[in-house]
């Protein structure tokens, strides 16, 4: 795991009553094992503050599906037992929450290219008849005897074009792809999930009846498919939709899904405009940013480290190449979107970038739509956040003090030992990451917030 760091904040007092905010980033969301175990491990550095105890949350596509628990006070310690069923307050995560599929246009798009198709013969006929009339025999005439004369491409087209014009104008004939559906599944059972286990936790599925009641300003982004435009829906930006709504919006990844169209709006999967939206933390006055983004590029430094057997990632197929690619384009953006709030003289508060390391073959390799793998992936994230907390604690700690959050690098290790120790056993694995061990709270708070927040380096 990696950190980057933006350090502009005031070491020369404790500020504990700044706000600190949470920014999840994008990524596929049944791959969220990785992500949650990240958390877990930012979660169990902290000894005085659990991830559901900051001030405001910011989540980005799959981001947006944590950041709503976590908000609403749901610890990422509770959201690992859901992915297993061991939950007593989450319903279990399914594989059909998230690839259902999008059967409504599988049916339709072709129903419509039959139909359309069906009109083409009248059409077809009345042009040909068209083309027959007093007006247009003679040219008719001429291009028939020029590709009887010449046959070839150039007179075939000569012949035809004018033809397939005048079908084309008075068919019913839309652009080919139009029949294609718009996504291969539908993410409507995200927004099930989240709605439903929001109500059950009697925790409100509307941002401004959030921040009334727990204190919490959630923010939720999404890109607007037929404006291009950026939206972000929080209590006090557009709050017209629900929580569950915003979450459906935000993960509505392009081709993947279909659009998730909300009271009138298609919404496309936030990361198409922003890979975190650091930006929206900072401008509503967050002073000590924490930003989590497990999806980065992996870095083949050298062809003698081999990927698969392979010694580049083009060698690995298409789905690699496609991997590579968007993970450069949203990781470039991020590292541009920190690079300009460093430069911001306005900007006076620290930021914490947390992310894989650049040369974690294992989580490249890792298909991050692999819902089974969970307990692998839940121990990769956390073991991943742990080796960067070690590398980089003091330099952590020493900004994490400033705004009063006290840490113990022990705790983390232990949770490390005690997987070791039973030979990482995938019942284990689940066990120990799921275990609550915020020592200050309750057991019935702990089980509502789930334990502290430890970050990663």
């Amino acid at each position: 795991m990696g950190i980057t760091f933006v350090e502009k904040g005031d070491r020369s007092r404790v500020r504990p009553h700044a706000k600190i905010a949470l920014v999840l980033a994008g990524g596929a969301v049944p791959g969220g094992a990785f992500r949650i175990g990240g958390l877990i491990a930012l979660n169990t550095l902290l000894t005085n503050r659990s991830v559901t105890d900051f001030d405001i949350y910011v989540g980005i596509s799959a981001g947006a599906f944590m950041a709503a628990p976590i908000a609403a006070g749901i610890g990422p310690e509770e959201m690992l037992r859901a992915i297993d069923g061991s939950s007593e307050r989450l319903t279990r995560l399914r594989p059909i929450d998230f690839y259902g599929p999008n059967w409504r246009e599988a049916f339709s798009k072709p129903a419509h290219l039959a139909q359309d198709a069906l009109s083409l013969l009248p059409t077809a006929g009345l042009a040909l008849v068209r083309q027959l009339g007093s007006r247009f025999r003679p040219e008719l005439i001429n291009r028939v005897r020029d590709f009887v004369a010449a046959p070839g491409y150039d007179s075939a087209e000569a012949l035809l074009r004018p033809i397939a014009i005048d079908i084309a104008r008075s068919s019913r004939l839309r652009p080919g792809l139009s029949y294609l559906p718009s996504g291969l599944f539908e993410n409507s059972g995200i927004e099930r999930f989240v709605r439903e286990n929001l109500r059950s936790n009697q925790a409100p599925n509307d941002f401004r009846l959030l921040q009334i009641e727990r204190g919490k300003a959630l923010y939720i982004g999404a890109t607007n498919l037929n404006t291009s435009e950026g939206v972000v829906f929080g209590h006090d930006e557009d709050n017209t939709v629900t929580i569950s709504e915003a979450v459906q919006a935000s993960t509505a990844i392009p081709g993947f899904y279909r659009p998730a169209r909300i009271r009138g709006q298609d919404y496309v999967d936030a990361g198409v405009r922003h890979t975190a939206n650091v930006t929206q933390a900072v401008k509503v006055g967050a002073s000590l940013v924490v930003v989590y983004n497990p999806f980065r590029p992996f870095v083949n430094y050298s062809t003698d480290q081999l990927l698969n057997n392979k010694t580049s990632i083009s060698d690995m197929g298409i789905g690699a190449v496609i991997n590579q690619a968007f993970r450069t384009m949203l990781h470039t953006r991020l590292v541009l979107g920190m690079e300009k709030l460093a430069a911001n003289p306005d900007f006076h508060g620290d930021v914490v970038l947390l992310e894989p390391s650049e040369s974690d073959l294992h989580f490249f390799n890792s298909n991050p739509l692999d819902f089974w793998q969970r307990a692998p992936s839940a121990l990769h994230g956390y073991i991943s956040a742990t080796e960067a907390i070690e590398h980089h604690h003091d330099r952590l700690d020493g900004i994490l003090r400033s705004y009063g959050l006290r840490t113990d690098l022990d705790r983390v290790r232990e949770r490390v030992e005690q997987i070791r120790r039973a030979n990482y056993d995938d019942r284990t694995i689940m066990k120990v990451l799921q275990r609550d061990q915020h020592p200050l709270r309750d057991t019935a708070t702990a089980r509502d917030s789930t334990v502290p927040l430890r970050v990663v380096r």
